[in-house]
């Protein structure tokens, strides 16, 4: 066996007998279901203390009793500016950061109105800048740090239907890679996760939609999703809670800056 095997097994048999997220306070905004709530049960099996975010109290008060203690439950808005300055404030020193909360809605260029292109800049980039800054000197005074944002195949590529949803997550990624430049002596790394369609509630009311609009059947709806994916398939919340879960653990301080595509090929 070699020396760098050896190495090798020694740290993998140290990793698994530890909980290498221990002492990290981890806060998931939108932790309450799907996404967010996969990442929320990773990082605490890893360790990690976690805050759980959401409009929604009883989402997330559920999650936060499923996780056990020290898991904890705040409603907050994060589209409101001071609603976000004034719970970092109460909560102390975050230093794991998701940016899970996002919505999407669809409409035609030509029929997208203000108050739709507003709703999804405000959810989708106001309320993950609003987080991120006020995170980052907490991050910037310990000297360590991780921003992930739930971003999404539409912050890299194009979509119909959906121009300010894409909008908006490419303004994400665009944030993220400026934040990754800014911080990348200070010990933090900022990366967005790029999900294709996922099985969440959030892809279920796609489904509920296509149904309604089409007339297709529910199985013809998730067909027509599944096939953007080479692989035939929606991506699982698990498989994208592996990637955050992977951020933040040693061995990735090199990663920051990135978009990363969870999508079985769809975006090459």
């Amino acid at each position: 066996m070699s020396a760098c095997w050896r190495g090798s097994w020694k740290w993998r048999s140290t990793y698994r007998m530890t909980k290498p997220l221990n002492a990290k306070h981890a806060l998931v905004t939108g932790g309450g279901s799907g996404i967010g709530a996969a990442i929320a049960a990773r990082l605490a099996a890893l360790g990690a203390r976690v805050t759980l975010v959401g409009r929604s109290a009883e989402k997330i008060t559920a999650m936060a009793a499923e996780l056990g203690a020290p898991a904890r439950a705040h409603v907050c808005d994060i589209t409101d500016e001071a609603a976000v300055s004034a719970l970092f404030a109460s909560l102390g020193p975050v230093d794991i950061l998701v940016n899970n909360a996002g919505a999407a809605q669809s409409a035609p260029f030509h029929k997208t109105g203000d108050d739709l292109w507003r709703t999804m800049m405000a959810v989708n980039l106001d309320g993950p800048f609003y987080c991120a800054r006020a995170a980052l000197p907490a991050m910037r005074k310990a000297g360590w740090g991780r921003i992930i944002t739930v971003a999404s195949t539409a912050g890299i590529t194009g979509y119909a239907y959906v121009a300010a949803y894409c909008a908006a997550k490419h303004g994400v990624v665009g944030m993220t890679r400026a934040l990754a430049l800014e911080t990348a002596r200070d010990g933090i790394t900022a990366n967005c996760l790029c999900p294709g369609y996922t099985q969440t509630d959030l892809v279920a009311e796609t489904i509920d939609n296509i149904v309604a609009k089409t007339g297709r059947t529910p199985e013809e709806a998730y067909q027509e999703l599944a096939k953007t994916n080479p692989q035939g398939r929606l991506v699982q919340p698990g498989e994208v809670a592996a990637a955050a879960a992977w951020l933040c653990l040693p061995g990735s301080d090199a990663i920051t800056g990135q978009a990363i595509a969870i999508a079985g090929g769809e975006v090459l």
